[in-house]
């Protein structure tokens, strides 16, 4: 299982009030509620994003409230992945349980610039900087979880399974 895609580089301590502000939780549609993602960091961002790019970040990334809508309007807006130097531990578990792939490695988090074209290999933790060429080792993800993430969430694995 891997991805490919274009970066968007944030910074430290990207909390979930700017992933999805709390003024639009009251949206039930996911995709209504996705273009909305990130405009209090970055205006342009859902107008930008495409299938499968990568968010790349720096410390604590999903900080702040637990509120899993944050990974969903990521997910929903397109992003196949999100690579930080480390997430904030709610945040790395409702990811998880949604279905999106995220992958710690501080050298790619600090290295990869914004637009650049990144792929990253799930099965290995290999993350390669196709612009740079440059090759970080990010940690890879135990088969139970990359059979989450290829379900799209913990409910859908579990509905798979039974």
């Amino acid at each position: 299982m891997d991805v490919k895609g274009n970066t968007f580089k944030y910074g430290d301590n990207v909390d979930t009030d700017v992933i999805i502000p709390a003024r639009y939780l009251a949206i039930q549609d996911r995709a209504e509620l996705a273009s909305h993602a990130m405009e209090d960091i970055d205006k342009s961002f859902v107008q930008k994003v495409n299938k499968n790019d990568i968010i790349v970040a720096g410390k604590n990334f999903g900080c702040g409230s637990s509120r899993e809508h944050a990974p969903i309007v990521l997910q929903e807006a397109g992003v196949g992945c999100v690579i930080a130097e480390t997430f904030a531990r709610i945040f790395y578990r409702n990811a998880i349980n949604i279905g999106l792939p995220i992958i710690e490695c501080e050298e790619a988090s600090k290295k990869i610039n914004a637009g650049d074209e990144v792929y990253v290999n799930f099965d290995s933790g290999e993350i390669k900087d196709m612009t740079t060429g440059e090759s970080f080792q990010g940690q890879a993800f135990p088969e139970f979880m990359q059979k989450i993430i290829k379900a799209r969430g913990l409910v859908s694995y579990i509905n798979e399974e039974a």
